[in-house]
């Protein structure tokens, strides 16, 4: 599986307290092949549940691997920016955003009411911006009826924090933890 792989191979940096991976899927570096983002597009579009009427992700990681999705499975994608476009016209969700290594606003335009939503990330760390989509796409009236993540960060404990703020399980395709120099691939 080329996404083990490129984490097994991944290097860990500290950011502050914070330590994270850099590794070509979610940070192009090296720059990130088709394979790599084919194969992590088709395990997520393996577990989806299929009955949406729109994929959501925030700009930032996760898009390359919600526009391949939507690509793959012709279903529409909402994207949720760090700003405002301030049109009269578009209904725009502001939500806080506190995740990992950032801390903002987080706008989403392009769900309405009554859709059916599932949120494509790249990677599951502490739950922040999982749980921040999450409330956005409620407040705009959509239904949140699936999440998965392509990476999985355990010991951020993700899942359990996604799970208590909104009652949403969190599915991932692999899941990872860090010590103070390399990556280890659970599974």
């Amino acid at each position: 599986m080329l996404l083990r792989e490129v984490y097994e191979s991944a290097k860990v940096v500290s950011v502050g307290a914070t330590r994270i991976t850099v590794n070509e899927f979610t940070d192009q570096l090296p720059a990130l092949r088709p394979e790599v983002l084919l194969e992590a597009a088709r395990g997520v579009i393996k577990v989806m549940d299929w009955q949406v009427d729109k994929i959501v992700t925030e700009e930032d990681k996760g898009a390359p691997l919600a526009t391949a999705v939507s690509i793959l499975t012709g279903i529409p994608m909402a994207m949720a920016r760090w700003y405002t476009y301030s049109l009269d016209a578009v209904s725009e969700i502001c939500v806080d955003l506190q995740s990992e290594y950032y801390q903002g606003k987080l706008y989403l335009n392009g769900v309405a009411a009554g859709d059916r939503v599932i949120i494509i990330d790249d990677t599951l760390s502490t739950g922040g911006a999982i749980n921040s989509l999450v409330e956005a796409v409620r407040r705009s009236g959509g239904e949140v009826v699936d999440i998965v993540c392509a990476i999985e960060k355990i010991q951020g404990n993700g899942r359990k924090h996604v799970f208590d703020q909104t009652g949403m399980i969190v599915k991932s395709l692999v899941r990872i933890t860090l010590s103070d120099t390399e990556v280890m691939v659970l599974d």
